[in-house]
């Protein structure tokens, strides 16, 4: 076998390169045998009919290696029985029509009777030595096939090929209604094949406390051991499976602990900042010695306000960002305006000075408009916290094909294409050192836009700064 050749399913191999498993015991297959004893019932009746006519120019020593090669000629297409029943069929019709006296089995020379005994002694000894030989080729055979079997399942092993891949390579191999792997107190892992097809007919201790057992299956003596190294693969994919499993769930625990991680690290600020001014401003309310100018309450109350409004932020971003990491966000989306769109979520983020190029004969999109509303809202924001006062945020809407694409543009510093992905990370601010927000606007964008069936991109904005694309179908 070659090593570099690509792993295959045993399926095919089996039943084309590798061809179907000799019997180590059974010697030739039996439609030699078969041919080998036709050609001993027509073959030597002929030759017997040709050298009769030849008797009299023929001495008796050339006629007994005319037999002689006709026995080996049987005895090599059909083995040892058609070679000894050529072998004793021989012996008697030299006897009969070649030793004198003719058409009589009695002989009256010495020298006929030894050489009768040992035509007849060749012809055993050449039959059998043909048997032997092609035993030992079938058995050289099998084994060649076996190796390059379990060499096929090792690679598979190698490419993590799973238990079912396995099982249904060992069904194909030996052709078997149904395999399963089982636990030893007859619990099943896993099978391939049709269910309900009666009991067991044969079970391969697997290693690892598990059996292999076929159902409907007609396996020789000599395919147990093959069996057996297959069943040994079979429970290591099983456990290899169940270890793939662990990794997973061990890496989904610690995904978990460290969005905890990061959620406590982020919240613990943005918790604390506007609870603590709200706190401040209360009790400076409460206190009735003091006695306030005028306009200093309404400062106090509208710290508090604004305090209120940033606490209620922060909860609704960390709900949004459960709901799209859960999978359990309510979109339905109908015919809605762009334009309608955009201008709800500018005016939910009290932005001013925003540049809006939305044409109005742009064809409707088909979103759930709250949920587009709060992608851009979380956008816009973004961008007017990083861009100058000089340069205004800029958003426009255009069609591109079968999809409408909003562009939010700002011209702050931009981010370096290798951090794009890094930013729609939750609880990232990449470079933000004022501790305003918990990181989540990008991250819950991207999200809502995905479950709108959207797309959103970054981009670099010419003469500096980040572009947003947020792409969404058109209504049919």
């Amino acid at each position: 076998m070659d090593g570099a050749d690509p792993p295959r399913p045993l399926a095919g191999i089996a039943r084309g390169e590798l061809g179907v498993l000799p019997s180590g015991a059974g010697g030739l297959p039996r439609r030699r045998v078969v041919a080998g004893l036709l050609l001993a019932t027509v073959g030597l009746p002929l030759e017997t009919a040709v050298l009769v006519h030849l008797r009299g120019d023929l001495a008796r020593e050339s006629t007994l290696l005319v037999y002689m090669l006709g026995v080996v000629v049987v005895a090599v297409l059909g083995g040892a029985v058609p070679g000894l029943l050529a072998g004793a069929c021989s012996f008697l019709l030299v006897n009969w029509f070649f030793t004198p006296p003719y058409g009589t089995f009695a002989v009256h020379d010495r020298s006929s009777v030894v050489d009768l005994v040992v035509f007849l002694l060749g012809a055993l000894v050449v039959s059998v030595v043909v048997e032997v030989g092609a035993r030992r080729r079938a058995v050289a055979e099998r084994d060649r096939l076996e190796s390059r079997l379990v060499a096929r399942f090792s690679a598979a092993e190698a490419s993590a090929a799973g238990v079912e891949d396995v099982l249904g390579q060992v069904r194909t191999l030996f052709s078997m209604a149904t395999v399963a792997l089982l636990e030893e107190d007859g619990t099943v892992l896993a099978s391939v094949g049709p269910e309900g097809v009666g009991p067991a007919s044969l079970s391969v201790p697997a290693g690892q406390g598990l059996v292999l057992a076929a159902y409907g299956a007609d396996v020789f003596a000599e395919d147990r051991r093959l069996l057996e190294v297959l069943a040994g693969s079979a429970a290591r994919a099983w456990e290899r499976q169940g270890l793939a499993a662990q990794a997973a769930q061990a890496e989904q625990l610690a995904q978990t602990d460290r969005v905890r991680a990061a959620l406590l690290a982020a919240v613990s600020h943005d918790l604390r900042t506007p609870i603590a001014g709200i706190k401040a401003a209360a009790s400076g309310l409460r206190q009735p010695q003091m006695d306030w100018e005028e306009g200093e309450e309404d400062e106090l109350l509208a710290s508090i306000e604004e305090g209120a409004d940033r606490l209620a932020d922060l909860v609704d971003n960390l709900l949004a960002m459960s709901r799209v990491q859960a999978g359990a966000l309510s979109v339905h989306p109908r015919r809605v305006a762009l334009d309608e769109v955009v201008g709800r979520a500018l005016l939910s983020t009290g932005s001013r000075g925003v540049e809006v190029a939305v044409p109005e004969d742009l064809p409707a999109a088909w979103v759930d408009p709250g949920l587009l509303e709060r992608v851009l809202a979380n956008l816009v924001a973004n961008a007017v916290r990083w861009s100058p006062a000089d340069h205004p945020v800029r958003v426009s809407a255009s069609e591109l094909g079968e999809t409408l694409v909003v562009q939010v543009v700002d011209r702050g510093p931009g981010v370096s294409p290798g951090r794009w992905e890094e930013m729609f990370q939750p609880f990232q601010r990449l470079g933000d050192t004022s501790r305003d927000g918990v990181g989540l606007g990008l991250a819950i964008a991207r999200g809502l836009t995905e479950a709108l069936g959207g797309r959103l991109a970054p981009g670099q904005t010419e003469g500096g700064g980040l572009t947003m694309s947020v792409t969404v179908p058109v209504a049919r």
